[in-house]
């Protein structure tokens, strides 16, 4: 009989046998009960034991959202495998690179990619088995995913993961050099959804929609935390404003899960004006803050839905809840809302010095997380492990502050602070100053070679649809906002500023594109 659940494995064992006909995941119309999944789950993990594979060994996963991906998580999570995630909007030589790290033995693949596979397969030096979730085609170098599944035992394995043991191998975006394999466990991915799922106040009458890609712990980590409580999980293979309206309207959802430039993009879909959106009680936002004007909006189109979550692959951190939204509130609500919440029961946070040490409510330093769900440390790097994770608490490279109630406020990235003629600039600073132009969409503030100053400040810009500001526009509002010497020098005009699956703006990208560009 299942009882406290101290791994994923558990978790799916509770929800079948608690809830075995309610729904865990819908997939276009195909519905899913925990029991079903469950069953399938244990298919697939004997599937990849007939390889050859034992507990630890890992699973890589090349696929957009998809059912099968899920299961590709759930044999994972039931048999003690570690599921390796592979971020399909990388080039080739990227993806080498992650899969030889990872060192999976069974490579599972969407048909879409199959000749992104036969481009590595060469290059892959682990993977000995190679599976098309979506059907393989007679005489192909890949299995089938379905005739797998339908010649495995559904008894499962003859062994279960521990506590301790690593349930997921998720890599980081690679900002600072080569990506990371980030070891998460099942005792600490437990914990992390526990946690959410209390800040959520996920129920089983829960309707969760995903439709961020789930090769990424933001998706993956809301999908836990709805299955703690045995909700339903509504995955669709991607973002679309018209389709997530439908969904919501179709499905019932009542909570789901973007990065604000998808909110903004789902309030300029004209649906929005007549779209049924009276089940959805809660929009999980992160990556980036919401701006006002947006917010403002939000709220009005769709009541006070919205919460913000900050954190990071390698642990959580805090959470702003949906009642601290108040933009019409006093100066203090408003001042709340520039910040990232605040951490939960089971999450600590710290700001200190370059040295370490603790600093003062209110100064600024590097903040320092921990929670029983923080990372075992990073796949085949000890040295970033020993940098990044030390007496428990994750050192995030993200600046900021605490104030006297313990609202986190995030000053910038280390790596994103620019130096110019000895200052020290903070691009959020900027970016907050110049996103209050009337005819500003969207913006991002990257350092750029100056022969005079070391660095100078360019701010990338979408401008507002039926809009055409200039920079000296742009440059003169900052000018009545912030210090003189913060304020852009250059401004550079886009249609689209490019982004991380995660949401977040590729400040890495922007700075190759436009780096040594000072005029």
């Amino acid at each position: 009989m299942p009882g406290i659940a101290q791994t994923l494995a558990d978790m799916l064992d509770n929800n079948a046998w608690k809830y075995p006909d309610e729904i865990a995941f819908v997939w276009g119309d195909q519905r899913v009960s925990h029991a079903a999944f469950l069953q399938q789950a244990r298919r697939l993990a004997h599937a990849l034991f007939q390889l050859g594979l034992k507990r630890q060994d890992r699973v890589g996963i090349l696929s957009q959202n998809s059912l099968a991906f899920q299961e590709v998580y759930g044999a994972c999570e039931i048999s003690g495998f570690i599921c390796a995630t592979v971020n399909w909007r990388l080039a080739v030589p990227e993806m080498v690179y992650i899969i030889n790290d990872g060192g999976p033995k069974v490579l599972l693949f969407e048909a879409a990619y199959r000749d992104t596979v036969l481009a590595m397969r060469a290059q892959l030096t682990s993977v000995e088995h190679f599976i098309c979730i979506d059907g393989a085609p007679a005489g192909d170098f890949a299995l089938d995913y379905a005739g797998l599944i339908a010649a495995a035992d559904p008894a499962g394995v003859p062994f279960r993961p521990r506590p301790e043991d690593i349930a997921f191998l998720i890599y980081t975006s690679g900002t600072t050099g080569r990506p990371k394999g980030v070891m998460l466990t099942h005792a600490g991915q437990v914990a992390a959804a526990e946690i959410l799922g209390s800040d959520q106040r996920n129920c089983p009458a829960d309707r969760l929609l995903i439709m961020m890609p789930l090769f990424h712990i933001g998706a993956k980590i809301i999908q836990l935390a709805q299955h703690w409580r045995a909700g339903t999980v509504v995955v669709q293979r991607g973002f679309d404003a018209k389709a997530v309206l439908d969904t919501i309207a179709a499905e019932r959802i009542t909570v789901t899960h973007m990065a604000p430039t998808m909110v903004q993009s789902l309030l300029d879909d004209p649906a929005i004006e007549t779209a049924d959106t009276a089940s959805l009680r809660m929009i999980v936002y992160a990556a980036a803050p919401m701006p006002i004007p947006v917010l403002k909006r939000g709220l009005k189109l769709l009541g006070p839905v919205f919460q913000q979550q900050f954190g990071q692959t390698e642990g959580i951190g805090t959470t702003l809840l949906a009642h601290q939204h108040r933009p019409d509130g006093s100066a203090r609500d408003r001042e709340i809302l520039t910040s990232v919440g605040q951490v939960s029961p089971r999450v600590g946070v710290r700001i200190v010095d370059e040295q370490g040490a603790d600093l003062p409510t209110g100064a600024v330093g590097e903040i320092l997380l921990t929670s029983p769900g923080v990372m075992k440390g990073y796949w085949n790097n000890t040295a970033a492990t020993l940098e990044t994770l030390r007496d428990g608490w994750v050192h995030t490279g993200d600046v900021g502050r605490l104030d006297d109630e313990g609202y986190l406020y995030l000053v910038d990235r280390k790596k994103d602070m620019i130096i110019s003629g000895g200052e020290n600039i903070y691009s959020r600073e900027v970016e907050e100053a110049v996103v209050t132009h009337a005819a500003v969409s969207e913006v991002a503030v990257i350092g750029v070679a100056d022969a005079k100053w070391g660095e100078a400040v360019m701010a990338v810009v979408v401008a507002k649809p039926g809009t055409t500001p200039t920079a000296a526009e742009i440059i003169d509002h900052c000018r009545t906002l912030i210090a003189s010497y913060k304020k852009p020098g250059h401004v550079v005009f886009v249609d689209e500023i490019v982004k991380l699956p995660s949401g977040k703006i590729d400040k890495v990208r922007l700075r190759r594109l436009y780096g040594t560009k000072t005029n």
